[in-house]
């Protein structure tokens, strides 16, 4: 693309081989254990060797955990129990490999990839490769003014394209797509509400620090009010996600938009990865049958998104920590489902 036109992804975004994945039933009738025995991994594996375009699947052998970071001007408002622009101090945890998805990596072998999009720190506190795509430091506060400018949306927008090309050309098969945010939660919200037409208290939750009552209101007057700033701009994607989204949730909406079209499956981790997908199908309607819901967190906004999406979480464990978390605790899942697969014998 020399120019950035959403409408170009409807085009360029192709199904899962569906010859393949015919085949991948096929073989899956002619194995010892019954087809539908093993429930939801019979589909999982099926759904792996479409998108991989091979029967036997693949192992899933090269995983990687991506993050997009960012501080939201909204955190202000204190409707998050962390306080505004701290986002850096949970990126520096993640790389240091004090958080869930730092031990979870480690146990299984997983590299994390942190990108920063738009934290409120000098750049100079982090690493360059994290912060080599950053947009600006912290994004508007949306419930009075715009989140991005247009050129910050595309800028972070072909940023996040960029990362998915990046993973791509480097070989890896799937992808744990997760943030570290303080505020994403709210901006997520704003988002799924006016994407699904509903009320900003149908989509609120607590978030992942859980907040108390009236947090819990602050954040639902604050949803409300950039709702209302989201609806005119509606029927524009990009717009919406300069208005209403912020640099890390609009470079997320372009990974997720770029892994399709690179046909790279995506697992999808908590709330902020839901709204983000669902921006990305109003883009393109495709787009989804390359995506793995991995967990229900408890968040109503990410139940709302993914039931409009039609994709139905793995697990439920009701984990809101955020950061990949529930996603790397689904990988084991997609692994033992390409297993499976590939290594049950067929009849004779």
């Amino acid at each position: 693309m020399s120019s950035l036109n959403l409408d170009d992804f409807t085009d360029l975004i192709e199904r899962p081989d569906g010859g393949v994945r015919r085949d991948a039933e096929a073989r899956r009738e002619r194995q010892v254990v019954p087809p539908g025995s093993l429930g939801r991994f019979d589909d999982l594996g099926e759904w792996l060797a479409a998108a991989q375009s091979a029967v036997p699947v693949r192992p899933v052998e090269r995983p990687r955990v991506v993050l997009f970071a960012g501080d939201h001007g909204i955190a202000g408002l204190d409707v998050s129990a962390r306080a505004a622009g701290s986002a850096v101090e949970l990126v520096r945890e993640v790389l240091d490999g004090g958080r869930p998805v730092s031990v979870l990596a480690r146990r299984l072998g997983v590299p994390v990839r942190v990108v920063d999009m738009a934290l409120d720190c000098d750049p100079g506190e982090l690493p360059e490769d994290v912060v080599r795509h950053r947009v600006r430091r912290g994004s508007g506060r949306i419930d009075i003014e715009d989140a991005l400018t247009q050129e910050e949306a595309e800028a972070a927008f072909r940023a996040g394209m960029a990362v998915a090309d990046e993973e791509a050309d480097s070989g890896t098969d799937v992808v744990v797509l997760g943030d570290v945010s303080v505020g994403g939660t709210t901006a997520a919200g704003v988002l799924v509400a006016a994407l699904c037409g509903t009320d900003a208290s149908v989509v609120t939750g607590r978030g992942g620090l859980a907040i108390d009552d009236l947090a819990w209101m602050r954040k639902c007057a604050a949803i409300r009010d950039a709702l209302r700033r989201a609806r005119p701009v509606l029927g524009d994607q990009l717009r919406l996600l300069a208005a209403v989204g912020g640099a890390d949730l609009t470079a997320m909406t372009g990974f997720l938009l770029q892994s399709a079209v690179r046909k790279m499956p995506v697992v999808l981790d908590g709330v902020v990865t839901a709204a983000c997908a669902l921006v990305a199908q109003r883009v393109a309607f495709r787009a989804p049958d390359w995506w793995l819901a991995s967990h229900a967190s408890g968040e109503p906004g990410q139940a709302k998104a993914l039931d409009r999406m039609a994709l139905e979480p793995l697990l439920s464990h009701g984990v809101r920590v955020g950061e990949g978390t529930g996603g790397l605790l689904a990988l084991p899942l997609v692994q033992a489902a390409a297993a499976l697969s590939a290594e049950l014998p067929e009849r004779e």
